[in-house]
């Protein structure tokens, strides 16, 4: 089966009732804290997002890189006050980007933290209403959209995909608020979502291996080509002007329940190697749902992909891949 992609949402769309989710412990993910004066000059040349849409409104995705464009973490920017942004990523990535940004900080007088009193949880519609209306916060209601409060409580929304369960929220809250908030839902549920979202948070494993455009991140708007240099800049801006970008993210699945980890292969009908698997959950039916990053060729030929064996399905993503400026997003959200 060839990869088709379809654009199930546009911005701006409202979430539609849904079932009562329940709240997930998000353990997985974590926040870096930069703070000082200069945090926005200082993140301005290292991150793949005009940092300045970072407005407390709307929370950008973004990449890190090394000179050579490969992404040493992504993640998403949330802007607390003129001197303080966060970045959520994956908790193995807090800290080999400290240590590499380290090198940068003292130059723009800012500091780094791990943040280890914060919960972050994942919610959908029905219990995310609920936090909401505890914690006397409204919802964010467009993609990567941004509530925070005084007390450094912060929502985000995620945008829906091409099946049935619709927006997601995700909240970053004090230890305090949400060590004793109820969690009956189970990770695997929330990084099965994100899969099926096209959406993939890199770790530690995956330092040094992709372009962004590999993970289809500029397709979600996680890359500015409006700003000025980055590091790495030069090679992403010259992969997407000069249409270099071999290699692609595509989500499919095997009829089977096997763990995929990252990594594994993915081969066409002669056992040549094609892509590699970055993430996987095996869902419901017992069949084994992944994100892969695979050649283009292979897709566009609709040539046969097997993994260990087993026939690969492959799936739609819920957008397009083209590019996805953050700054439309950004208009987006203001106007609402």
């Amino acid at each position: 089966m060839h990869a088709s992609t379809a654009s199930s949402s546009t911005p701006g769309t409202q979430p539609q009732p849904q079932a009562t989710g329940a709240s997930i412990r998000l353990s997985h993910l974590a926040i870096l804290d930069i703070r000082g004066d200069g945090a926005e000059q200082f993140l301005q040349g290292q991150t793949s997002a005009q940092v300045s849409l970072a407005d407390s409104h709307f929370a950008p995705l973004t990449c890190f890189c090394t000179p050579k464009g490969r992404m040493i973490a992504n993640g998403q920017l949330i802007r607390l006050a003129s001197d303080h942004v966060r970045m959520l990523l994956s908790a193995s990535l807090v800290e080999p980007l400290m240590k590499h940004l380290q090198k940068f900080a003292p130059f723009y007088k800012v500091t780094l933290s791990a943040s280890e009193d914060v919960t972050v949880l994942g919610s959908a519609l029905g219990d995310a209403e609920n936090m909401a209306q505890a914690l006397k916060m409204p919802l964010p209601s467009v993609p990567w959209q941004q509530v925070s409060d005084n007390e450094q409580r912060s929502i985000l929304a995620f945008p829906p995909g091409d099946d049935e369960a619709g927006y997601r929220w995700l909240f970053i809250l004090p230890e305090a608020d949400g060590a004793n908030w109820p969690t009956k839902g189970q990770l695997a549920d929330w990084q099965l979502a994100d899969i099926r979202r096209g959406l993939v948070w890199l770790d530690a494993e995956h330092q040094d291996k992709y372009l962004p455009q590999m993970i289809n991140w500029e397709a979600l708007g996680g890359i500015s080509f409006k700003k000025g240099c980055y590091t790495g800049q030069e090679v992403v801006a010259r992969a997407h002007f000069r249409g270099q970008v071999k290699k692609r993210l595509w989500r499919g699945s095997i009829n089977s329940a096997e763990t995929l980890s990252s990594g594994t292969g993915v081969k066409d009908d002669n056992e040549r190697s094609v892509g590699e698997i970055v993430t996987s959950c095996v869902n419901d039916n017992g069949a084994s749902e992944f994100l892969a990053v695979i050649n283009t060729k292979a897709i566009d030929n609709q040539l046969p992909l097997s993994i260990n064996g087993h026939c690969v399905e492959l799936a739609s993503l819920p957008y397009e891949i083209e590019r996805l400026d953050p700054e439309q997003l950004a208009l987006t959200i203001s106007g609402q």
